[in-house]
């Protein structure tokens, strides 16, 4: 059973939609997200990122940012360019990219399901991550971003919710604008009642990105009820923030790699060595170098580009996580070859997404930053859903979906005593 509920959103006036928008707190860094903030007094990134705010080189844990980002919600609202709902409600929520589309419904869901399973994750949480977007809550009381969920397309009444998210986009929408080369579109959903029963038959939903928010609302929810004598279950803290899309819906572009150094060896021998693990050709110029299947990879080193093509006996297709790409990868090349133990903290390893393309990769070797890529076929969505139900972690930067969700667009309060910022 997964429980949905609307709520009293947070969002723009529809005129300061664009202006307030911006990209995840999680996909940029400091440095960036303070450049797309300069002369953006209202860019949301100054609740999400509130460190900006601060001179260079501020501790962006500090008690004082993360009051910043607080106070800065605050005067968005008070400056009327946020307002506030004073009724619960639903919304659907779509984004348009190079001819996709994708829709989803966003409310808020119980905490008890992430806790208990019924929202399936995949991925394993950072402490510091996650200890940070607890902080940023608490002092908030705000869920200022959602966490990206999707329900299999079987699941009982999949047909029936996705006709009825279709139908809402048929109403004038509430605010409708480009950033990025997204369009997104947001629409009020009138017969609310009917998508709360629709999903009560959805067995489990899960955790597309988001991990930490999801963690962090989890983390909140406990906190709360602890503190209440007189908890009830009901409360707008036991609730995260949510956008809910079928799983065809989405696109899942490739996590690319790029290593530092061949460990030492020439590129001859990095060659030599890799033509052991199966088959090793060179691309054809003119050819895209992007894996057309599972189970093979293209790298990039010195000017050239080679495909690798595993044996395919030798992939055991019934774990669900030694055959991912990533997987095959990591085991058999980063890390006997080039000596890469944990990717998520060894700094001879860097990450792209798919979005910037394999054009990027070829910039980033012949610039001589990086000594080799690996354009890596994507992880479908299909292998995140098997690797969910079997309750296993996937490697780290397995996924990179595209596009993504803009923040700004909806927060919802979870502790309503606030004090107009002065």
């Amino acid at each position: 059973m997964s429980i949905i509920h609307p709520f009293k959103a947070i969002r723009p006036h529809p005129p300061h939609a664009a202006e307030v928008s911006c990209p995840p707190y999680d996909v940029i860094s400091t440095a960036e997200a303070g450049e797309l903030a300069e002369g953006r007094p209202n860019s949301y990134l100054r609740v999400i990122r509130p460190e900006i705010d601060f001179a260079e080189g501020v501790d962006p844990y500090a008690a004082e940012v993360y009051e910043r980002g607080r106070a800065n919600l605050e005067r968005l609202i008070d400056a009327d360019v946020l307002v506030e709902e004073e009724e619960p409600g639903l919304f659907v929520y779509r984004l348009v990219r190079n001819g996709h589309r994708q829709l989803g419904l966003v409310c808020t869901v119980d905490a008890s399901e992430y806790e208990n399973g019924t929202i399936r994750r995949h991925e394993k949480t950072r402490p510091e991550k996650e200890d940070d977007r607890t902080r940023h809550l608490d002092v908030s009381s705000v869920h200022a971003e959602p966490v990206f969920l999707a329900f299999r397309d079987e699941a009982p009444n999949a047909d029936e919710i996705k006709s009825a998210i279709v139908a809402a986009t048929t109403d004038r929408p509430l605010m409708h604008f480009v950033s990025d080369d997204v369009t997104h579109t947001l629409w009020r959903v009138r017969n609310v009642a009917d998508f709360g029963a629709m999903f009560a038959d959805v067995p489990e939903l899960y955790i597309a990105d988001g991990h930490h928010r999801s963690a962090a609302g989890g983390r909140i929810a406990a906190e709360r009820a602890a503190r209440n004598p007189d908890h009830r279950g009901d409360e707008e803290y036991n609730r995260i923030l949510a956008v809910v899309f079928s799983e065809s819906e989405l696109q899942i572009l490739p996590y690319n790699r790029v290593v530092r150094d061949l460990d030492g060896m020439s590129e001859t021998d990095f060659l030599e060595r890799l033509g052991t693990l199966g088959t090793l050709e060179a691309v054809a110029e003119g050819t895209t170098p992007e894996p057309a299947d599972p189970g093979s990879v293209c790298i990039r080193i010195g000017s050239g580009w080679h495909r690798l093509t595993f044996d395919e006996s030798t992939i055991d297709r019934a774990d669900p996580i030694a055959c991912l790409d990533v997987a095959l990868l990591q085991d058999r090349v980063l890390g006997p070859l080039l000596s890469i133990g944990d990717p998520r903290i060894d700094e001879r390893i860097g990450f792209v997404g798919g979005s910037r393309g394999t054009a990027e990769l070829e910039r980033l070797v012949d610039a001589g930053e990086w000594a080799v890529a690996f354009s890596m076929h994507p992880t479908s969505m299909t292998e995140l859903l098997r690797v969910a139900d079997a309750g296993e972690i996937m490697p780290p930067k397995s996924t990179w979906f595209e596009p993504k969700l803009r923040s700004g667009l909806f927060a919802h309060r979870f502790e309503t005593n606030r004090e107009p910022v002065q």
